[in-house]
């Protein structure tokens, strides 16, 4: 009998058959010990895998059970995980209400997937979405289901808005437009485009707040040139900012929102809710998992409980209590630079000014913070494109005791990652900053 996570994984792989846990094959490859344990499905992973997973290489963990903040590895470790499935766990990891809403599902023999059709499942969930909308969008709103991938939705409300205007182009404002007047970022000549897609937060560098002043003249525009305006909410949404949404900061109502990662509770789903007059009735494409039963009542379970616990305000204050004592960490140690966000959504960027003692690069250094971070038992991540930005973005429903736990953790790593860098240098071969 399976008697625990590790086992049932490790009974899986070792049925898979050719290359799979404990054949003779892999036996040879790997050696006895390498097939059986945690650091084999490492080893296995490394030989089977694309070179492309960026979280397995620098997230050597197995998980094998999780709760909330707490994902407990193959070895029995813990670490409070702060990356959150990249933002799309607002309840964190197998939360209650999430599991009952999945296991109704299950035990009432309805269809997994139905590729579209209107289902009680699915009423549900756009009856619950409508419920948290902007007040100015709710109640002239539809929902389109797409596919679950990070660009479907953003595809989806792209063909929206150029079938509703007849029109090709979509504007999308730059870094320095983001940083200018908005009207920077309107054609200079020829016709209005079809639409204009923005994010209040932007995220791709770690959490970057949009002015409201910004959102609010780019809005003027777009209503005075009859132009939708798109919000993409992919990475922001479902109270993640300290806002349901986060266009909800500045005031301004969109015409679409762009819509995934939490709204599905933690499994695949995304969606595009749009103003009525845009429906152009036409279908959205062979999306074969529109109708994700599961993932649409792990979503229901999760948009409702954030709403009634209000968890996007208890977002906002955690989250502000974070910044402050990373702003002191600033303070403390010369290669944290830039810190900013809001709510949950975090970032802190690592810095080597002149090089610094050791020489390196900051992409280094932060790497290097990320470890000392998981021998500490805190998942963190970086992004950026030079890989130096680290990004908090804990569950919504972290605790202050967590909280002062991670910051803790993460304090003493940037200390000891600090530390071994002035003490040893790069590492070998690493090129020095200039």
């Amino acid at each position: 009998m399976v008697e625990s996570a590790y086992e049932v994984i490790t009974a899986a792989a070792g049925s898979a058959g050719p290359g799979g846990a404990g054949t003779e094959g892999e036996r040879a490859e790997f050696g006895d010990s390498a097939a059986a344990g945690p650091g084999g499905a490492v080893r296995r992973r490394q030989a089977r895998e694309s070179a492309a997973r960026t979280y397995a290489r620098a997230l050597p963990v197995v998980p094998v059970r999780a709760r909330g903040l707490t994902i407990e590895d193959a070895d029995g470790r813990r670490y409070l995980d702060c990356s959150s499935g990249a933002g799309s766990l607002a309840l964190g990891h197998n939360h209650p209400v999430v599991l009952e809403a999945i296991r109704r599902v299950l035990d009432s023999g309805a269809p997994l997937q139905v590729t579209g059709l209107t289902t009680p499942v699915e009423d549900a969930f756009v009856a619950e979405l409508l419920r948290t909308l902007p007040p100015g969008l709710a109640g002239h709103a539809r929902v389109r289901f797409c596919g679950p991938g990070g660009t479907e939705p953003v595809a989806t409300a792209v063909a929206l808005v150029r079938a509703a205007t007849g029109r090709a182009r979509v504007v999308t404002p730059t870094d320095a437009q983001y940083a200018a007047d908005p009207a920077t970022c309107w054609p200079e000549a020829g016709e209005a485009p079809a639409g204009v897609l923005v994010e209040a937060v932007r995220g791709e560098c770690g959490p970057r707040p949009v002015p409201g002043t910004w959102l609010r003249g780019l809005r003027r525009i777009t209503e005075r040139r009859s132009v939708p305006l798109v919000a993409d909410e992919t990475e922001t949404g479902v109270g993640r900012t300290g806002a349901f949404w986060a266009v909800e900061h500045s005031g301004v109502t969109p015409d679409v929102l762009v819509l995934s990662k939490a709204i599905g509770g933690s499994l695949p789903l995304a969606a595009v809710v749009h103003r009525t007059d845009l429906d152009d009735g036409r279908a959205s494409g062979a999306a074969a998992f529109r109708g994700n039963q599961l993932a649409l009542a792990a979503g229901t379970a999760t948009l409702a409980y954030v709403r009634a616990h209000r968890l996007a305000e208890h977002a906002a204050r955690v989250g502000a209590r974070i910044l402050a004592r990373l702003r002191d960490l600033s303070g403390e140690f010369a290669c944290v630079g830039a810190v900013r966000g809001c709510g949950l959504a975090i970032a802190m960027e690592l810095t080597t000014p002149d090089g610094g003692p050791g020489g390196g690069t900051a992409g280094e250094l932060a790497a290097a913070v990320q470890r000392e971070c998981l021998r500490r038992g805190l998942i963190v991540d970086l992004t950026g494109p030079a890989g130096n930005v680290l990004r908090l973005l804990p569950p919504l429903i972290v605790t202050e005791e967590q909280t002062s736990a991670v910051l803790d953790r993460l304090a003493d790593a940037v200390q000891a990652a600090e530390r071994s860098r002035a003490d040893h240098g790069p590492p070998p071969g690493a090129r020095t900053a200039r």
